[in-house]
């Protein structure tokens, strides 16, 4: 199965909160309330320079999607 990028997700123990979770390498999930991010692929030391590069572009993008996707509702 082929997964989209980006997935939106709720929960009802977290009311408030709304996650994005990105599918593709590196994987994650942010919390667009907070921002807090937590990723599910473990980085090594020579990782963390390109990590922090590549991951503002990436939470940029998830909150793009979720500005889209909400735009998508809003127009039915």
């Amino acid at each position: 199965m082929e997964l989209p990028k980006f997935i939106l997700g709720d929960n009802t123990d977290y009311p408030e909160s709304i996650f994005v979770i990105h599918t593709d390498f590196p994987r994650f999930v942010i919390d667009l309330k907070t921002d807090d991010v937590e990723w599910f692929e473990d980085f090594d030391e020579n990782d963390e320079e390109e990590l922090s590069t590549e991951a503002e572009g990436l939470i940029t993008k998830a909150t793009e999607f979720y500005d889209r996707e909400v735009a998508r509702y809003e127009e039915e």
